[in-house]
């Protein structure tokens, strides 16, 4: 009963605000799109999901305060992006410590990280994905250092970093869940996160596109509105299906993680529809804007920009597609 009344307060309360928020992400670059999902989603979830009663005693409270500005998932590595699972990072034992020594890029908002959830391997010697573990690692520790920041194309309202490990000693209790059990771990927070990249991408479709319309409706030619032209409101109409579809999409995906049911083949199923659809959305406003829609004076074209990394973190189009079929195939038995 008492969850039934908190799910009623959410849908009542927080979920009208989240989609005022959804529609004006887009506007507010990516800081504003991805600031909560980094901090609260794959930070706070994490170690309320994984961490031990200290580490939530002890890091909770910091990233709810701001202590920690943000917090940064430390998986990807040069050698091993959509195959994470062969990850280099080496976590050894010493005593009552482990030894972190290794790479890893293109970690959003390193720079700014008070604490990173770190992904290593303490098994070298395991079966492919077997030996990983992950750890809470303070951005102050000795030997850990931050890269300068990717000059990204996109999404430039945060700052994506190479972080160094080299020799960080860590306590052994910083060891969030089993040794050699990150893998897993690394798995459902990216099926988590993908819900995230999904809204992100159907905020940055809806922004788009809200613009697209305003400037159709005032922009004439041959003596009358954009909008009254038959070709433009068949392409408006397309759109329209791909934010509502991603929408639903999302909503499903996120309903299955909040019952507790599996939900990885309906977040790879949000990831893949809503990028991709950001980019007809992005694609399409350029178009409607005209030559004036690939000048910076209008936004279109930054939320192309943006929409284009989408389709790529978080697992890549070509992934989701992957572990759909996977899935789909599976529930066959």
């Amino acid at each position: 009963m008492i969850r039934d009344s908190a799910r009623k307060l959410a849908a009542d309360r927080p979920a009208p605000l989240a989609e005022t928020l959804d529609r004006g992400a887009g506007r507010a670059e990516f800081l504003g799109t991805l600031k909560l999902p980094a901090e609260n989603g794959f930070m706070a979830l994490n170690i309320q999901a994984v961490g031990s009663s200290r580490q939530q005693a002890e890091h909770l409270p910091k990233l709810a305060d701001g202590t920690y500005p943000a917090g940064a998932f430390c998986l990807t590595e040069a050698g091993a992006g959509s195959d994470p699972a062969g990850m280099k990072l080496r976590a050894r034992r010493e005593g009552d410590a482990y030894v972190l020594d290794g790479e890893k890029i293109f970690i959003t908002s390193g720079e700014y990280a008070g604490l990173f959830v770190v992904w290593g391997v303490t098994d070298p010697d395991a079966p492919k994905g077997k030996g990983i573990s992950v750890f809470l690692v303070p951005a102050d520790t000795p030997g850990v250092s931050v890269g300068k920041a990717e000059k990204k194309m996109g999404q430039t309202g945060s700052a994506t970093n190479t972080i160094r490990f080299e020799g960080a000693r860590i306590p052994a209790d910083a060891l969030m869940g089993k040794e050699n059990d990150g893998f897993r771990v690394a798995v459902g927070e990216l099926a988590g996160g993908r819900i995230g990249v999904a809204s992100v991408s159907l905020g940055i479709a809806r922004a788009a596109m809200d613009a697209a319309k305003s400037y159709a409706r005032e922009r004439k030619q041959f003596g009358q509105a954009l909008t009254e032209f038959q070709g433009l409101q068949w392409l408006i109409a397309d759109r329209e299906l791909d934010l509502h579809a991603s929408r639903l999409l999302i909503l499903d995906a996120a309903a299955k993680k909040d019952r507790g049911e599996p939900f990885s083949k309906e977040a790879s199923m949000a990831k893949l529809f809503a990028s991709e659809a950001a980019h007809r959305c992005t694609d399409a406003a350029i178009q409607i804007h005209g030559g004036a829609g690939y000048c910076r004076d209008f936004p279109v074209e930054r939320y192309a920009r943006d929409a284009r990394i989408t389709r790529i973190y978080e697992g890549t189009s070509e992934i989701q597609r992957l572990i759909i079929a996977r899935e789909t195939l599976r529930q066959l038995g």
